[in-house]
């Protein structure tokens, strides 16, 4: 019977490091503006081509790129939800949660560690392209270039509700949602960009 995921004490300060070898250690770190940037010009890029060098007509594009952008944010929320938090009944799957999510737990506010590492984000960039246009043709350069905003958007949003205080405005649910999923219950408020996907099944905080 799988045993419950390992609940990490929120730290304030400080960071931890991972590997001994400092060259590994660095690509564990990010300053978010790098991903951000990679991920906004991949995507800009995927347009253009979609539109100067496609039979594809601009509305179609158009909507599969919203298409690509929803689809994102249901990945972003079942990825955090049942693989960020896997259930750790074996200390590989401890070592493994830890690295992946549990020390962005235990480490909040280590903005270093807000963000995929620009080498492993670019290598599942390409795996994604390649993946995607094998499935769908030309059709990638109006799927993907949404699916990638949305993934700079759940950075940019998981970065501002991490470093910044909240806002008087509707934005502000998204620093509660946040908020609670860290420092009261961890099971739920899965959704960092959106609250859509925790309306959806349930799992926004009451």
């Amino acid at each position: 019977m799988e045993t419950a995921e390992k609940v990490y004490k929120p730290k304030n300060k400080g960071t931890k490091v991972l590997f001994n070898n400092p060259v590994v250690e660095k690509l564990t770190r990010t300053h978010i503006a790098v991903p951000i940037s990679i991920f906004v010009v991949f995507a800009i890029a995927l347009l253009y081509v979609g539109f100067t060098r496609t039979v594809i007509h601009p509305l179609v594009i158009i909507g599969i790129f919203v298409a690509g952008f929803l689809i994102f944010t249901l990945i972003e929320y079942i990825v955090h939800r049942y693989l960020f938090h896997m259930g750790t009944e074996s200390e590989v799957k401890v070592k493994i949660q830890y690295a992946v999510h549990g020390i962005h737990h235990e480490y909040p506010k280590d903005k270093d560690r807000l963000a995929m590492p620009p080498l492993l984000s670019s290598i599942l960039a390409a795996v994604f392209f390649f993946s995607f246009r094998a499935m769908m043709g030309d059709y990638v350069f109006a799927f993907l270039p949404g699916f990638v905003l949305g993934y700079a958007s759940y950075l940019f949003v998981h970065y501002i509700v991490h470093a910044y205080q909240p806002p008087k405005n509707f934005f502000k649910i998204l620093w509660i949602n946040h908020g609670i999923h860290h420092y009261k219950d961890h099971d739920v408020a899965f959704g960092v960009s959106s609250p859509l996907w925790d309306v959806v099944f349930r799992t926004l905080p009451k």
